[in-house]
């Protein structure tokens, strides 16, 4: 007999089916067993008389041939009468977290320690779910915009930001280094004549930090286009990138939003702009923060958040013309200090750096000397740019903080399905 997902039986009505999955909960009365089985698609209620004994382990594989019948209960209003009953992988040990609960009672280093189970778990499963449409979302967009989806090297020779936040690792008789961004090879795909690229793939930070919003491996939604006039196209594509995954996740993952009991977002009009230093009048104005010293610190952008929503109306605020010296070597500068670039802020949280780059190869090489670098280093990337690179631009975003945000979830570690920071390898 095929199988049947839980989702479709009522479709069956007195019909015999074949269902396969967890048992999730068991309630024994006099008589008959309550067995609640779930499998990827949902749970659902099976009543089993009590003539033949079985050892009904929460969490056990099993499989049930019975007739779906109406019978109203929290799960649905069928339920199955089950006329055979196989136990094909029994649970014999006692399980180390409790999983069948609406909220895991558990810390999160628990909860981490045991993640496959943890995410049997209804409310930390749909995490998933939502994180997937996301990046099924950011394709789907792109796709239809006239992008292709490339897939770059993730050991490389050098850093793509010119900093020291690099794992090393032993490349046969070389040095080579886990990929900070695809950022060198999206510009090379745009010089190649794709024009538009993007990437979903992991990249690689070795930051001593080990917050609530750091991952040393996260994965990176990029984006790179060509022949735009400066980064305001950029941001454009983004409003309307977000605007589709959010309207995506209230049609698609609705069951999943309801699940997790979150407020996803609209982005009615366009988002606000604020420029670097107006925002940092701003901090200091109206939250009498004044120790900032050219960069913005957690707390800056949680209060700048706080403003977007309560003076603009906004979830979302893009922070636009960072100095130059904060940027990356590839960044187009705006006059001798600023330079063409933009963050983008959600709920109080970067989730998004981005900005048009340099094309021209004279002027690239200027900007590796300005940030202290060798050219040399970079002739790989750099060559690139003698034969013909169209003006260009792009982003990336990243995919666990942006979940996080539309969730409501504080640590990213959470979004991350096995997550890797400062302490943490395993599983």
């Amino acid at each position: 007999m095929k199988r049947i997902m839980i989702n479709k039986l009522y479709k069956y009505i007195n019909e015999k089916v074949l269902i396969k999955g967890w048992i999730y909960r068991v309630r024994k009365l006099k008589s008959i067993t309550f067995v609640i089985v779930r499998d990827r698609s949902g749970l659902v209620q099976c009543v089993l008389d009590n003539t033949d004994e079985f050892n009904l382990r929460l969490e056990s594989v099993i499989e049930i041939e019975g007739k779906v019948r109406y019978g109203k209960n929290k799960f649905a209003d069928f339920e199955i009468g089950v006329e055979n009953i196989k136990i094909s992988n029994e649970v014999k040990y006692e399980l180390p977290i409790e999983i069948n609960k609406d909220e895991l009672e558990v810390n999160l280093d628990t909860m981490l320690n045991n993640r496959v189970l943890s995410l049997r778990n209804q409310k930390k499963n749909a995490i998933f779910k939502i994180e997937g449409l996301i990046a099924q979302g950011f394709r789907e967009f792109l796709i239809n915009e006239g992008f292709t989806e490339i897939f770059t090297p993730k050991i490389v020779s050098e850093g793509a930001e010119g900093g020291t936040e690099m794992f090393e690792v032993k490349y046969f008789e070389n040095k080579a280094y886990l990929a900070q961004s695809p950022q060198f090879y999206k510009q090379m795909m745009v010089a190649a004549g794709y024009e538009r690229v993007f990437e979903v793939g992991a990249v690689y930070r070795a930051e001593e930090h080990n917050t609530n919003r750091h991952l040393n491996e996260y994965i990176s939604m990029d984006l790179e286009m060509a022949f735009i006039e400066n980064e305001e196209e950029i941001m454009a594509m983004e409003e309307n990138l977000l605007k589709y995954i959010l309207e995506k996740l209230l049609k698609e993952g609705k069951l999943y939003i309801d699940i997790l009991e979150a407020q996803v977002p609209k982005i009615e009009n366009t988002i606000p702009r604020v420029s670097f230093s107006d925002a940092i009048e701003i901090l200091k104005d109206k939250y009498n923060k004044n120790d900032l010293e050219g960069d913005l610190d957690p707390e800056a952008e949680k209060l700048l958040g706080k403003y977007a929503k309560e003076y603009l109306n906004s979830d979302f605020i893009f922070l636009t013309d960072y100095p130059r010296r904060k940027r990356p070597m590839y960044t187009m500068p705006k006059g001798e200090n600023i330079t063409h670039s933009f963050d983008l802020l959600f709920r109080g949280l970067e989730i998004t750096t981005g900005g048009q780059r340099i094309h021209d190869y004279n002027m690239l090489l200027e900007n590796i000397k300005y940030k202290g670098l060798n050219p040399y280093d970079y002739e790989g990337y750099t060559n690139v740019f003698k034969y013909g690179m169209p003006p260009h631009g792009g982003l990336a975003i990243g995919l666990e903080r942006l979940t996080a945000q539309i969730l409501n979830i504080s640590n990213v570690r959470e979004t991350s399905l096995f997550p890797r920071d400062r302490t943490r390898l395993i599983p």
